[in-house]
């Protein structure tokens, strides 16, 4: 997998306990063009403290132009903001 680090819009639900779970994101090309990404199968969910911000990690699966891929997503909890961490 290859860190991309992109901004991604989201929709996802969240717990009463404020877990959150992906539904669909979107994020822009190079081309400024949006692919809207459904997530398929949240493989493994795990919670880390990078720099001092709360994160939740998710490895993710998906199809992808017709091929199968597996990603990371990153939820920050302090500024509530989503990236594509690795594809």
């Amino acid at each position: 997998m290859k860190v991309v680090a992109k901004p991604i819009e989201m929709i996802a639900w969240f717990e009463q306990n404020g877990a959150p779970h992906p539904i669909r994101f979107r994020l822009k090309n190079n081309d400024e063009c949006w692919n809207i990404i459904k997530v398929e199968r949240v493989i493994t969910v795990e919670k880390e403290k990078l720099a001092g911000n709360y994160m939740y990690v998710f490895t993710c699966q998906s199809v992808i132009n017709d091929v199968t891929k597996v990603y990371v997503l990153k939820y920050e909890l302090s500024s509530c903001k989503w990236v594509l961490f690795k594809i």
